[in-house]
């Protein structure tokens, strides 16, 4: 197959694609068609490595208003409301939301998803339906599943048996979520406990980190710190860190320094935060979004979520990844030409990192042909008129293709 006029990665000339035996084999200006060999000319439309979602809660996706409302619009309301959802788990109920949500993300050009699962449940009910359902859908998306415990590690009855259990299992990822805990030595314990049963099992980490507007919720400094200690460096992603927006400016460059040697990532989730941060304030109230322009400027790789997708904590969503880097560009002022062209290294490369998919990620020779075709000559055109992915193509199979609406004035 030879795709013809391709903008690869924002550039101003376009190139040719061959795709054979499901990998890219040349890449280059002008190649000559082979005989009997299919075409498809782009247009010079824009071409991308496949969109990821590194943040989402599939156990939780498409409950929203059942069997309550978050009426608060808080965290710990959607804490509750889904602790209430939670009782009419089943796994067909599970597997037939995230079939439905996968697809959904599919539509949209995302063809790799971490998906967050509660393990706060003795029976483990979501996370072994789950499991199994991601073996089913790898044609259409690779799913790393983290072992997370919602209502806390030390918090939670048998809260470190569950997680011990969850890794028996075949989960990808150790999670935690510190400002949740009871207490601070609790939090701080149930860092350690995490961070060592990543370590034992060669796991990679991803802690929902001081998702709070409360500016003494130091998760982070505790994660970052037994990251180095431990070596687990970029393999450890910190999830929100929405404190930090509210940090002393003092206490973050003293912190920054141990977040650059310590190398690991963040995820911040502009769509959710925005919406779930501040409850507490009257005016001015906080965006309650992490600090990704400094972050990004320090070299630090930072990946954007979606985190929720119409559930107890976030009542919308849709599976797509623009929405998400549409809104943080604005929450975290990062509007300069090049920060919005570049924008969707949030959702592409630097998920690609936090996700540790390696060399085998990204539009070259030899790697899987895998990439997305968007209505746009660049991802600045792209975002600002919502242009559509029109194909998106795995291992060089097409999975999903979408044809632009035509727009016509009237009058």
């Amino acid at each position: 197959m030879l795709y013809q006029n391709a903008r690869i990665e924002n550039a101003k000339e376009t190139q040719d694609i061959r795709v054979e035996n499901g990998c890219f084999s040349e890449i280059a200006a002008s190649l000559v068609p082979r005989e009997g060999e299919e075409v498809c000319d782009l247009g010079g439309r824009l071409v991308l490595p496949p969109f990821i979602e590194p943040h989402i809660h599939l156990d939780a996706t498409l409950t929203a208003g059942d069997p309550v409302w978050n009426m608060s619009g808080t965290l710990f309301e959607g804490i509750e409301c889904w602790a209430k959802r939670k009782d009419k788990l089943n796994a067909e109920d599970v597997k037939d939301r995230v079939r439905r949500a996968v697809r959904l993300y599919a539509s949209n050009g995302v063809q790799y998803l971490r998906t967050h699962v509660d393990v706060t449940d003795p029976e483990l009910v979501a996370l072994r339906a789950i499991l199994e359902v991601r073996e089913e859908l790898r044609n259409i998306a690779d799913i790393q599943v983290v072992a997370f415990p919602q209502e806390g590690i030390l918090s939670f009855p048998n809260g470190k048996g569950l997680m011990e259990e969850a890794v028996r299992l075949g989960v990808d990822v150790i999670g935690a979520i510190p400002h949740f805990e009871f207490t601070r030595e609790y939090s701080v314990e149930s860092l350690n406990f995490a961070c060592e049963l990543a370590a034992k099992n060669g796991l990679l980490m991803d802690v929902h980190c001081d998702e709070t507007d409360d500016d003494q919720s130091r998760g982070l400094e505790t994660l970052a710190t037994r990251a180095l200690e431990l070596g687990l460096k970029d393999k450890v992603t910190a999830s929100h860190t929405c404190a930090m927006h509210s940090y002393s400016n003092a206490y973050v460059l003293k912190l920054m320094r141990l977040l650059k040697m310590s190398e690991i990532n963040f995820v911040a989730n502009p769509l959710v935060n925005t919406h779930l941060e501040g409850r507490a304030d009257t005016y001015p109230k906080r965006r309650g979004v992490t600090r990704v322009k400094e972050l990004t400027e320090a070299g630090i790789n930072v990946a954007f979520g979606n985190d929720d997708l119409f559930d107890p904590w976030y009542p919308m969503g849709c599976g797509s990844m623009r929405d998400t880097v549409y809104l943080g560009l604005h929450v975290t002022q990062m509007m300069g030409y090049e920060d919005i062209l570049n924008s969707y290294r949030f959702v592409t490369t630097n998920a690609a990192k936090v996700l540790h998919l390696g060399e085998a990620y990204g539009i070259k020779a030899g790697n899987p042909a895998s990439f997305v075709v968007m209505d746009a000559k660049d991802y600045y055109e792209a975002l600002s008129y919502n242009a559509p992915v029109t194909l998106s193509v795995r291992k060089g199979e097409v999975i999903a293709c979408t044809e632009p609406a035509r727009k016509q004035v009237l009058k």
